[in-house]
C-alpha cells in the first residue's frame, strides 16, 4: 500500500480524522510567521492547519499524498471563500521551486531512512529567517494509545532533527509529553517532539 492509498483509506471516512482545529503546539507559534511570505503546510492531510492560518491572512500552500484529504481540505477553502494552493504529490517526489517563510508539520509519517533527504528540502527552500516548526510523535509514542504509527521506523528521535538543518537556529528542538484531542485520531496522553527551526 502506497502513501496515497494508506491516507485516502483514513480520510474517505466521514468527517474530519484530526478535527478542524490547527495543531495547537504550531499555534502558539503564530507570532513567528510572516504574513508576507508564502506559508506551506507539509503532509497537510484534511487542512486544519492550511484553513486556519489561511483565516488569518497568509497565502497557504498545502502539500499532501491524498488526494480525499485534499478534497476536503479544498471544499473548506471555498465555503470559507479562502484560496489556498494544494499538490497532490508523496514527500518522497517533491522538489520544491520557490521559498517560503514559513514551513510547518504536524505528525509527519516518514520512513528514517528518507527524513534526511526531505529535511534538506526544506532547509534549502526557507527564506532566510524563516521559519520550520513542527509536532512529531517520538519512538517513546510506541507505549500510547493516543494515535500514530506503531511502527518504530516512522516514529522519531530528537538527534533526526539535531543531526540535521545544518545552516539553521534551533530554537527548539524536544521531547515532551502531552494530552492531545485533535478529533478521532489524536485522543490521549502522547509523547511527542516539537521543533522551532529558523534559517540563518
Amino acid at each position: 500500500m502506497n502513501q496515497q492509498e494508506f491516507w485516502n483509506e483514513k480520510f474517505s471516512r466521514e468527517g474530519f480524522l484530526y478535527g478542524i482545529n490547527p495543531n495547537a503546539f504550531i499555534k502558539s507559534c503564530e507570532g513567528n510567521f510572516k504574513k508576507s511570505q508564502r506559508f506551506l503546510c507539509l503532509g497537510e492531510g484534511e487542512g486544519r492547519n492550511a484553513i486556519y492560518f489561511a483565516k488569518k491572512g497568509f497565502d497557504v500552500v498545502a502539500l499532501d499524498a491524498s488526494d480525499i484529504g485534499l478534497l476536503k481540505l479544498e471544499t473548506q477553502a471555498i465555503e470559507n471563500n479562502l484560496k489556498i494552493k494544494t499538490r497532490c504529490i508523496d514527500l518522497n517526489e517533491w522538489e520544491p521551486s520557490k521559498k517560503y517563510g514559513t514551513i510547518v508539520a504536524s505528525y509527519l509519517h516518514m520512513y528514517e531512512e528518507d527524513r534526511e533527504k526531505l529535511f534538506l528540502k526544506i532547509e534549502s527552500c526557507l527564506k532566510n529567517n524563516g521559519f520550520f516548526v513542527g509536532e512529531f510523535f517520538s519512538k517513546n509514542q510506541i507505549n500510547y494509545t493516543s494515535g500514530g504509527p506503531k511502527d518504530l521506523s516512522l516514529l522519531y528521535n530528537i538527534d533526526d532533527f539535531f543531526n540535521s538543518f545544518n545552516s539553521c537556529i534551533k530554537h527548539k528542538i524536544e521531547e515532551v509529553e502531552t494530552n492531545l484531542d485533535e478529533g478521532k485520531g489524536h485522543q490521549g496522553k502522547a509523547s511527542v517532539i516539537r521543533v522551532i527551526i529558523q534559517k540563518k
